[in-house]
């Protein structure tokens, strides 16, 4: 298949195999493009989860190093959340201002991803369009004097090449798009992990009401009602004494 041979299948399917090039083009720098930067957030994803695993409590210091060699990645901005609000000591606050930044970092992962899905769709239709435009240049051929059936037949088999070449775009592009959607889903994973463990690392300053509260509270009541109930148990008149007097 030389040059000339594509032009003239490019003329007969009326220029429409021109826009299918076209589209391949935008779709091979999509492809190139998403695929070098999202490697490049799982790479750097991957370290940074594992240094934050390797941490007992968030330590400021060791955070601030991490977040220095990470490229400004989605990751390390999740980071960034314990080290700008110090001041947070509740898990439900941080978890909340963590979920809060993984919402605002997702749609620069998936970004341009639509221009593929699009493609998958049109690329076939396009490639129909340029078929039927060649059946028309095929078909028109009987209609004029001493024309052969052979024409018609050549005719048909070259329109039927924007189609296969539609089909062609179209699966490079669905292949990419769905691998590519999976690494964008690996990384909002890693966002969440790295969100799970800073809240599970939160060790902050605070005051004893904080310390004692929830379960541990309830516990230190039950204890102090059941030693209430042996000193009772042990001394009846003492207890009946200390009622009468109340």
């Amino acid at each position: 298949m030389n040059l000339s041979y594509i032009v003239h299948i490019a003329s007969v399917s009326g220029g429409v195999l021109y826009l299918i090039m076209i589209v391949l083009l935008v779709a091979l720098t999509v492809i190139i493009e998403r695929t070098l930067y999202l490697n490049k957030l799982i790479n750097k994803g991957r370290e940074i989860t594992s240094k934050v695993s390797e941490l007992k409590v968030v330590d400021d210091k060791i955070l601030s190093e991490i977040v220095q060699s990470s490229d400004n990645v989605p990751q390390a901005k999740v980071l960034n959340v314990a080290l700008n609000f110090p001041e947070v000591r509740s898990h439900d606050h941080l978890d909340r201002l963590l979920e809060e930044e993984i919402m605002w970092q997702s749609p620069a992962i998936d970004k341009r991803l639509w221009i593929l899905d699009s493609i998958v769709t049109l690329a076939p239709l396009l490639g129909l369009l340029g078929t039927i435009v060649g059946m028309f240049t095929a078909f028109s051929v009987l209609g004029a004097p001493g024309s052969a059936p052979l024409k018609v037949t050549g005719g048909v088999a070259e329109a039927l090449v924007t189609t296969g070449a539609g089909l062609f775009v179209a699966i490079i592009g669905l292949v990419f798009y769905n691998g590519l959607n999976n690494w964008v889903r690996l990384i909002v994973h890693q966002m969440e992990t790295l969100k799970i463990m800073l809240v599970n690392r939160l060790e902050r300053p605070c005051s004893k009401e904080d310390k004692v509260s929830g379960p541990e509270l309830n516990h230190q009541r039950i204890a102090e009602k059941g030693k209430n109930i042996n000193s009772i148990v042990k001394n009846p008149f003492t207890a009946n004494e200390e009622v009468i007097n109340g």
